[in-house]
């Protein structure tokens, strides 16, 4: 296998500013589905965490209380023992917004105060562009004396409420609040990717560059700034410690880290960062453009028709070419004024593909066994069975310019990552048992399996839930229509406000990333 044609070359990555490696050989990447199994993992982890060794968080929003496992430890109690216990604990939390607009400010600032209690320090960033967020997921485990044992995790789980699921899809028993639709333990479907090997050192240096940015935490809002020195919030970022040599090869992946930073250039810009960064967009745009047979996403939003049109020129210049998308059944929010806008950037982009490919593109969404619908929050891509990305990133303008976001791509030289990936989660999604994926492995009898499966249980559905429930959980995607007037406003809110643009105005102007 060829890295460059399916990685970015530096110049492709267009941000000579930062030093992240290009890409880096010999790492070992394991897919964790769902929240239980990825906070199990974090623990186990945190826990071998002894003095002098490094922990390093980024995340959107951390809830203290949250269990990592049914009996516990919760977040803040995990990071906040191994700061007693002298280990190195530095975390960069979204500062959100109000907790009245459903937002978790005060989550982010609690775990802050537990973990700085215990020796710690976690700051809240608000170093964004206006309406912004820091959407990172991220912790790095280091140990300056055992680099064998470095790990670190990064996807889409964030350490709070409603994300420690099953396969069962019952719901976290600490819920968020969310659209009816999914009840009052929304089911959960996410996917976190555990990382060995010298691509650990790569996200090590994501948090720095983040950490020692010398902007203010908080210059934005003068009102947030008053409060957090009343509140005595740390406003200042201590001494990190040396950085350390990358953790030695260890498996057959490689693996190129892909962010988005918006671009600050009007403002202060970020110093390894100055124009932004959009190699998530970019490392996307390369690996479509090369797909010839599947392209397979799972996703939270799939918005844009930007984005859209990435994947439509790719099923107009390949004939043979099929599109899967797993997407949730409702928006997460159910509001009169917050639902259209949801309701009218999927259906946008949805239209631009169907064009395109017409009945090569399948769209679904996903229940349990109880016929609840399962919010799909996870954001992966597998292209032809042989690039895959698993990342904080949704398809959508704001992750691919305006918000901070962190994926990793990954190619194995066994050829068995992807292929392995896209087939666990398919697998789950029909109620196959491990190893039942034979008619799975190739793309036409895949298609055929797996449109078969969710037409059958629509049917089942449709019939009156009469007999035996077909096995499966994806049921063909039918999204809600709006009337035209709601467009009518729907559409610019949409735009402006849930998915704004953060590019450099020539690359607006170019339609570029």
């Amino acid at each position: 296998m060829d890295v460059e044609e399916w990685f970015l070359t530096g110049p492709e990555r267009g941000n000579p500013s930062s030093r992240i490696p290009t890409w880096s050989r010999g790492n070992l990447a394991e897919p964790l589905v769902h929240g239980d199994s990825y906070f199990d993992h974090l623990v186990t982890e945190t826990e071998a965490l002894e003095a002098g060794d490094h922990l390093f968080f980024t995340d959107w929003r951390g809830d203290p209380d949250e269990l990592l496992r049914p009996d516990g430890p919760t977040v803040a109690e995990l990071f906040s023992a191994a700061a007693r216990r002298g280990v190195i604990v530095k975390g960069l939390m979204w500062r959100s917004h109000l907790d009245k607009l459903q937002y978790s400010e005060e989550e982010n600032r609690h775990l802050g105060e537990a973990v700085a209690a215990a020796g710690g320090e976690v700051l809240l960033d608000q170093r964004v562009r206006r309406g912004g967020s820091h959407h990172q997921k991220l912790v790095v485990l280091r140990h300056p004396h055992a680099p064998e044992r470095d790990v670190a995790f990064a996807g889409g789980i964030d350490l709070c409420h409603s994300r420690r699921d099953t396969a069962a899809h019952d719901g976290d028993p600490q819920a968020v609040r969310m659209s009816p639709h999914y009840g009052d333990h929304p089911p959960w479907h996410d996917v976190q990717l555990e990382l060995r090997g010298p691509v650990v050192g790569a996200l090590d240096l994501t948090f720095r560059e983040r950490w020692t940015d010398p902007h203010p935490l908080d210059s934005r809002s003068p009102l947030a700034w008053i409060r957090d020195l009343a509140s005595g919030a740390d406003l200042h970022a201590d001494t990190l410690p040396d950085p350390l040599p990358d953790p030695p090869e260890c498996g057959p992946h490689a693996v190129q880290v892909l962010r988005t930073y918006p671009d600050l250039s009007l403002d202060r810009g970020y110093p390894f960062a100055p124009d932004g960064e959009r190699s998530v967009a970019r490392g996307y745009t390369k690996a479509i453009r090369r797909a010839r047979r599947l392209i397979y996403l799972e996703d939270q939003y799939l918005w844009s028709t930007e984005v859209a049109a990435l994947f439509a020129d790719a099923l107009r210049d390949n004939p043979d070419l099929h599109l899967v998308a797993v997407v949730p059944r409702h928006p997460d929010v159910d509001g009169a004024l917050s639902l259209p806008p949801n309701l009218v950037g999927r259906a946008q982009a949805l239209s631009v593909c169907q064009r395109a490919g017409g009945e090569r593109v399948h769209v679904f969404d996903v229940e349990n066994h109880a016929g609840d619908p399962v919010y799909v929050h996870a954001k992966v891509c597998v292209t032809d069975d042989v690039w895959a990305s698993i990342g904080s990133d949704n398809l959508n303008r704001r992750s691919w310019t305006h918000d901070s976001e962190l994926s990793c791509a990954v190619l194995d030289e066994t050829g068995a990552f992807a292929r392995d990936l896209r087939l666990r989660l398919w697998r789950e999604h029909l109620d196959r048992a491990d190893g039942d994926d034979a008619d799975l492995v190739d793309a036409d009898s895949a298609i055929a399996a797996i449109t078969a499966s969710a037409q059958r249980l629509d049917d089942w559905h449709a019939d009156g839930r009469v007999g035996p429930r077909p096995p499966g959980r994806l049921r063909p995607h039918k999204p809600e229509q709006l009337g035209l007037l709601t467009k009518a406003w729907a559409l610019p809110a949409y735009r402006l406000v849930y998915d704004p643009d953060g590019r450099p105005l020539r690359a607006r102007r170019a339609n570029t990333w």
